[in-house]
């Protein structure tokens, strides 16, 4: 199976909206007239990429990303990625891996000094990352909003 990641498109929106209600199967549907407003908004947003990982035509995964300008580290940015899924028919292909790693390459040709996430708090998604060459450095926060 070959896999080709890219910058997503709005006629990825459809797929991708498939792709987080597997993410998050508890949230209700967005409807279209939001998430085509959602996704103008992405779309204008300096820096912020969401790529897709293309399967013969079908999204099979995605990663979102947003490179952050940074005043330390002498001023080279960070790449926070976010939303990170791959299809339940698509795991264990290597298609995890595709992503993170063009995330990454996404982080090296901004001149970021890092690439960061947060990670949910299952051992085989740990596990997952650690292979993809992340360590587990910090121990991150949350705090949700209402």
């Amino acid at each position: 199976m070959k896999i080709t990641v890219r910058s997503a498109g709005e006629p990825d929106l459809s797929a991708l909206l498939t792709l987080y209600s597997e993410l998050n199967p508890d949230d209700a549907p967005l409807p279209q007239a939001s998430a085509s407003a959602i996704w103008a908004a992405i779309s204008r947003q300096q820096g912020r990429t969401i790529l897709v990982a293309d399967a013969g035509g079908t999204v099979a995964g995605t990663a979102d990303c947003i490179v952050m300008p940074n005043l330390t580290r002498g001023g080279r940015a960070i790449l926070f990625a976010e939303n990170v899924v791959v299809a339940s028919s698509f795991q264990r292909r290597g298609v995890g891996r595709q992503l993170m790693e063009a995330a990454v390459r996404l982080g090296e040709s901004a001149g970021c000094y890092k690439v960061q996430l947060l990670a949910a708090d299952d051992e085989y998604v740990h596990t997952f990352y650690e292979a993809c060459g992340f360590q587990a450095l910090a121990h991150g926060f949350r705090r949700y909003i209402p």
